[in-house]
């Protein structure tokens, strides 16, 4: 093994050597439970320091590829996310204590509204008059409805807004089908693809969101579905404007001879955004199905969103839930209304707006001040250029930051060399993080 790790080490220096192990344990040519050679075996080995070595199992083990148990050594560490999707569990790794975790792509818990009052209004029985009642509470709807992008004609609640995805492909997509997708994108969105057979075709994103260039050659592959995300996108914080949410739908009526996609919209930082709500909804209502989900300004927890479109296509995906878990519950639902209604989670969730769009623009000028062309993302994300991606995640894992690698986003392998960046949980010393970030992105 020691003769392994030094034919595979290109750069003898602490991220070099960290970058070459991780190659090898990713490849499978270490496995989960192996000993590596000692710190002393492997720096005469490369000729260098063992500090240099230890630096470098330090960094591995900052992003829990491998676990000292010291006079006993380190080994690789057992995969702990083997129950989750390939593309999802790439960022379970985000678990791995830290000082400063920005890996997650979660709210900041500080900035969630209290439960308490919501949790007053409930029922104190779990009770329903009858299975086949009406899915959506009543006076919910209505609110929904009255701050809804567009004039809906039907409306559900889901169990999230993966589930609203998930649902909407399940009713949509068969296999060998064609969806289009953005580059980058939300990894288990292509979980998602790669579970029901369907192949993905991936288009780029500039400064305003989906390109309207590359949306028009990708509809001559007459794809039956269109995933995107009008604001706050996950990974890159692009929100969408007016007027290219206009030219996509102009792109969408020039192609309708070649087939009538349907467009599934992800709104999934809703009312935490800055930017203002836009939906495709407004031109085609007839094709888009948009999902609002309050995950990230009322709590992940809550497992909630709403989710609106044609009826025939809402009908379809109510009546499927009925054989499964029936409906969303009511219980919730009241929690999600008083949360909507109540003066006091309004306001907080306005705060809560307000401060992630202040983190941003102090993230953005701290790099912006050591010479990144970077500006203010939208949400609790934005999205770093660096020159190599693994040396840079391990880079911050040395100095005590996680940042999520940005290929486990991409749609379209050779997209380039990222990193997701969670902004929204940098809470101070944005100069001190945005120096990490800049030593990370000239690392390698």
């Amino acid at each position: 093994m020691l003769e392994q790790i030094v034919d595979a080490v290109e750069h003898r220096t602490p991220e070099g050597i960290a970058a070459a192990v991780s190659r090898l344990i990713r490849a499978g040519a270490l496995g989960a439970g192996d000993r590596l050679p000692t710190v002393r075996d492997v720096a005469a080995g490369l000729g260098v320091s063992p500090a240099t070595v230890s630096n470098a199992w330090q960094a591995l083990s900052g992003v829990g590829l491998i676990v000292s148990r010291g006079r006993a050594g380190s080994y690789v560490l057992q995969a702990s996310t083997r129950w989750m999707p390939p593309h999802f569990g790439e960022l379970a790794g985000s678990h791995v204590l830290s000082r400063l975790d920005l890996s997650t792509g979660t709210p900041d818990p500080e900035l969630l509204p209290d439960l308490t009052a919501a949790l007053t209004r409930l029922p104190t029985r779990a009770d329903t008059a009858s299975y086949l009642s009406s899915p959506v509470l009543p006076e919910l709807e209505l609110h929904l409805r009255a701050s809804w992008p567009y004039p809906v004609s039907a409306l559900t609640i889901v169990d999230g807004a993966l589930d609203a995805i998930s649902r909407s492909l399940e009713t949509l997509v068969r296999f060998g089908d064609r969806v289009v997708v953005e580059n980058p994108t939300f990894p288990p969105f292509l979980d998602l693809l790669d579970h029901l057979g369907a192949e993905r075709v991936p288009v780029d994103l500039d400064a305003e969101g989906l390109r309207p260039d590359l949306l028009a050659t990708a509809l001559r592959s007459n794809p039956v579905a269109i995933i995107l995300q009008p604001r706050a996108h996950n990974p890159t914080g692009v929100s969408m404007t007016s007027e290219r949410m206009r030219e996509l739908a102009r792109v969408l009526r020039a192609h309708e001879h070649l087939g009538d996609p349907v467009v599934i919209e992800d709104d999934h930082s809703g009312e935490i955004s800055s930017a203002a709500a836009h939906s495709l909804g407004s031109w085609i209502p007839q094709r888009v199905l948009h999902i609002r989900s309050y995950a990230k300004s009322h709590g992940p927890d809550l497992r909630i969103a709403a989710l609106g479109g044609p009826e025939a296509l809402l009908d379809r995906i109510v009546a499927r839930r009925l054989l499964g878990p029936g409906w969303t519950s009511r219980m919730l639902q009241t929690i999600l209304y008083e949360l909507l209604t109540a003066s006091s989670s309004v306001n907080a969730v306005h705060d809560a707006r307000r401060i992630y769009q202040a983190r941003q623009r102090l993230f953005s000028e701290a790099l912006v001040a050591r010479g990144f062309v970077h500006a203010p993302s939208d949400g609790i994300n934005t999205w770093i250029p660096v020159g190599d991606e693994k040396a840079a995640v391990l880079t911050l894992a040395a100095s005590g930051i996680r940042a999520a690698a940005g290929s486990s986003f991409a749609a379209r392998p050779g997209s380039g060399q990222f990193l997701r960046v969670t902004a929204g949980r940098v809470t101070g010393d944005f100069e001190s993080v945005a120096g990490s970030l800049a030593a990370a992105a000239e690392a390698g």
